[in-house]
């Protein structure tokens, strides 16, 4: 594979004999508990595979493009351009990243808003083909710099707009005039992309809407003499199979209708939580309590007039791997490791801090939680989908694990170790 290290970059320990990823994670936590107690991140690369064997059995009439910004850890990039997935790069770092991974130029697609000059020129210099245009400025760009390029328009959907306070991409009142511009200018237009957030409440209205006005779309490229084959219906998928048979059910009748198979459409989705999410947990340590009790003078005299909270001060926060805190995501609730909540136990309200001692910097705003003691752990589950660069940017050890059921399972579906995935050693895990 062009661009890779000969040696391997990343160790991942192979999982045997029922070890499971909690084990892996207790022998690190033991070996954290004899130094300085840093934060770690356990990946379980497994979780890849089962969550593509998911994609694959619900839905697998959509071709699945993994977004990098999503998670752009070259270990997920490696494991997934194995599995043959496609990519959607927002910039030229992540172009880079994807090719130099083996993935081909004709499997990547370049998304974001409002896209530097620069690259514009360096998906044309690297023959990537696959634009995604939102309005008339972005088309005067890509037709300049590259003419070759191959349009998929951006069209906005109801359900986006609602959840965000920017305008993003255009209506089906002004397609017919950007489809005519681009005409104008020499530009090929193969399709339409939209999105509907996972907090889309009526998928089925959201759908039926999105993909009319699609199908809308096409029907005026045709008129105008393109070549419309892509259909690129976003992201939106949380990761629970659940909600993706939501999406499946709602999808699958209106694709029948505006886009049958035999259209010779290629439709595309966007999974990147649902890949990612579930195979990466944060451990972090508790390095600091506070204990504060607050007294309620509106309650009935007799009755129980205070309530004792705990502030919990942890070794990562919001400046590093719970940055997605500070756009307005919240963050779950962790475990308390190796602790069994019994019925009797007293639990308290209590907030989750970074070290800071930035106002900013609370993790959690209120949870409940048994009362722990500084050099306990917490356990965050689902942080894969928090984009690896701010584990590295914090240097927090990463360490990669399968299990010998998930590793079978990859080869039987074509994952080779010594050819597709030449970047990783595997060894096995000893406690």
């Amino acid at each position: 594979m062009k661009g890779l290290a000969d040696k391997p970059s990343y160790i991942i320990e192979l999982l045997e004999g029922g070890v499971t990823l909690e084990d892996v994670i207790d022998g690190h936590i033991c070996e954290q508990a004899l130094v300085e107690k840093s934060a770690f991140v356990a990946g379980d690369l497994g979780a890849l595979m089962r969550q593509h064997v998911c994609w694959q059995s619900v839905v697998p009439q959509l071709q699945p493009y993994y977004p990098v910004k999503c998670n752009s850890s070259p270990a997920v990039i490696e494991m997934l351009a194995s599995l043959g997935l496609g990519f959607v790069c927002a910039n030229k770092t992540e172009v880079n990243l994807v090719l130099e991974h083996g993935v081909p130029p004709e499997n990547i697609i370049l998304s974001g808003v409002c896209k530097q000059l620069a690259h514009i020129k360096h998906a044309a210099k690297n023959n990537i083909q696959h634009l995604v245009c939102e309005n008339e400025a972005e088309l005067s760009k890509i037709s300049r710099l590259h003419p070759n390029a191959k349009l998929l328009l951006q069209l906005t959907t109801e359900a986006h707009a609602a959840e965000t306070s920017m305008a993003f991409g255009f209506s089906l009142k002004s397609s017919r005039h950007l489809l005519e511009a681009a005409k104008e200018q020499g530009v090929q237009v193969v399709g339409v992309s939209f999105h509907i957030p996972s907090s889309c409440q009526d998928l089925q209205q959201a759908y039926t809407h999105a993909l009319s006005d699609a199908r809308c779309v096409f029907d005026m490229g045709v008129d105008l003499g393109f070549n419309m084959n892509i259909l690129d219906i976003g992201g939106g998928f949380t990761g629970s199979e659940f909600q993706l048979k939501q999406v499946e059910s709602a999808v699958r009748p209106l694709l029948g209708a505006y886009f049958s198979p035999l259209s010779g459409v290629q439709v595309l989705a966007q999974p990147g939580s649902f890949y990612v999410a579930s195979a990466f947990s944060l451990a972090v340590n508790v390095i600091g309590k506070k204990v504060v009790t607050r007294h309620w003078d509106s309650l009935p005299q007799g009755e129980n007039n205070e309530d004792t909270e705990f502030l919990y001060y942890m070794n990562e926060g919001v400046y590093g791997p719970f940055s997605r805190k500070l756009l307005g995501i919240s963050i779950t609730a962790p475990s308390v490791h190796k602790h069994v909540l019994c019925a009797e136990e007293a639990v308290y309200p209590s907030s989750l801090w970074g070290p800071s001692l930035d106002q900013l910097d609370r993790v959690v705003e209120r949870c409940l939680l048994p009362e722990l003691s500084v050099g306990d752990w917490l356990l965050f589950s689902n942080m894969g989908a928090c984009g690896l660069e701010e584990f590295s940017s914090s240097q927090l050890p990463i360490y990669y694990t399968v299990s010998t059921s998930d590793w079978y399972e990859m080869q039987e579906a074509g994952v080779v170790l010594d050819s597709a995935m030449k970047n990783f050693s595997m060894v096995q895990y000893s406690a």
